[in-house]
């Protein structure tokens, strides 16, 4: 998670267990909007994962936890309008299924949803590279496909989600993983999927070792935290197991961190 960092660095930060594991979370982001739809931003890991790699990967639940968090806000899954995909690597997307099941095929757990993706996620998921074919779950694009409520987006405008939202694109940790900003009350706030994970990875230099292309990540990351700076806009974390939402500062040494950080959000 912290590609070329020292470990004595890191684990100042996110202090690892005796397997050198450490804590992340899975976090989705859910938009009720003024008009009655629900959109939810990924899924999370799910519940899809067999026995064996629920263990490998330390996923510390056996339940589907978003179906029980979206529950305690009274949403249930065929409430849900629209889910948006940053990537289909399957810690994000994973929960699009139902709870795996010995013997049982994989099916989604959204029966009424449709799903938005980028065009260069989708395709990259469509067709893996060797190095990182096992983060993705082969049987989910049919699965999309088939409901017939699928939109493929290319450029910063969905039809699907319409005003309000914009996509950003970046290609350092995986091709066309889609950044999506969100206008609120409250001020924007862009969904940072994984070009920056978590409150650590907002400093310039920390990239994790699943990225394809770690400085082109940096330049992109530079990029899209100077624009939320100047918006005085938020980031939402998708696997800080500790804030969901900060504010990015950055210093006279161009230095980026993070200032106000909320450890859940929910705003009215």
């Amino acid at each position: 998670m912290f590609g070329n960092v020292p470990q004595a660095l890191w684990k100042r930060w996110c202090p690892p267990d005796d397997r050198n594991r450490i804590d992340l979370a899975c976090r989705s982001l859910l938009v009720k909007e003024d008009g009655g739809r629900t959109v939810l931003f990924e899924t999370g890991i799910g519940a899809f994962f067999e026995p064996k790699l629920r263990d490998r990967f330390g996923v510390q639940e056996s339940e589907h936890v978003l179906l029980r968090s979206l529950a305690q806000l009274g949403v249930s899954p065929e409430g849900v309008d629209v889910i948006v995909l940053s990537h289909l690597h399957f810690d994000h997307a994973g929960g699009l299924l139902v709870p795996w099941q010995e013997d049982q095929a994989a099916a989604l757990a959204f029966p009424n949803a449709r799903y938005v993706v980028g065009k260069d996620a989708w395709a990259r998921a469509e067709q893996p590279h060797p190095r990182d074919r096992a983060s993705f779950i082969p049987e989910l694009q049919g699965l999309l496909e088939a409901t017939g409520r699928l939109e493929v987006v290319e450029g910063e405008r969905s039809a699907t989600l319409g005003d309000g939202y914009r996509m950003l694109y970046s290609n350092g940790h995986t091709p066309g993983l889609m950044l999506t900003r969100i206008e609120t009350p409250q001020g924007p706030i862009t969904f940072m999927g994984d070009l920056v994970p978590g409150v650590p990875w907002v400093h310039l230099p920390i990239t994790m070792g699943y990225d394809r292309f770690p400085e082109l990540l940096i330049d992109e990351k530079r990029e899209v935290l100077a624009s939320i700076v100047g918006d005085e806009g938020w980031c939402f974390f998708t696997h800080d197991a500790s804030v969901a939402a900060g504010k990015p500062t950055v210093d006279e040494r161009g230095r980026y961190t993070i200032g106000e950080s909320l450890p859940t959000l929910r705003w009215a």
